[in-house]
């Protein structure tokens, strides 16, 4: 394959496509939590990956893995953390069964503002997704966002 490969030209168009769609969506979201909630996506998103932990078998998550979920690196998380740790969000505590590892739990004034944050989010979301299905270039990637959680298929 060469730079001017059309299969090239169509896969960088297609993740351009998928970028602009992310950015479009991020940047919608970013503000009407920062404006409703004082909360920015990342924190957002953090609250929401740690909110599902639980205490059965494998049901809290070590910093790689909140790391992942949140797609930022574990140093960023690791301050992202300690961001939300001064805001009285979430708290530390040792592993029970080890004492080497470090949980992570959203406290209730947390959850509080995660349960207030979610419509705000979602609303924003919805609005994104439909601001970018009129644009012929996104629309394809819009459907496809949203059947990646619908079981059953389209027609």
């Amino acid at each position: 394959m060469t730079a001017t490969d059309p299969a090239l030209t169509a896969l960088a168009s297609g993740w351009g496509a998928l970028s602009l769609l992310h950015g479009k969506i991020e940047t919608r979201i970013e503000r009407a939590l920062q404006s409703g909630h004082d909360l920015s996506v990342r924190e957002y998103s953090l609250l929401d990956v740690l909110s599902r932990q639980h205490d059965g078998e494998g049901g809290h998550l070590q910093m790689k893995q909140v790391a992942d979920a949140v797609v930022l690196s574990q140093s960023a998380t690791t301050r992202l953390v300690s961001r939300l740790e001064d805001r009285g969000l979430l708290s530390r505590y040792l592993c029970p069964t080890d004492r080497r590892g470090i949980y992570t739990d959203v406290t209730a004034s947390g959850l509080a503002l995660l349960e207030e944050a979610r419509p705000t989010n979602d609303a924003a979301l919805r609005e994104a997704l439909d601001e970018a299905a009129k644009n012929p270039e996104l629309a394809s990637l819009v459907e496809a966002v949203e059947a990646a959680d619908d079981p059953a298929p389209r027609p």
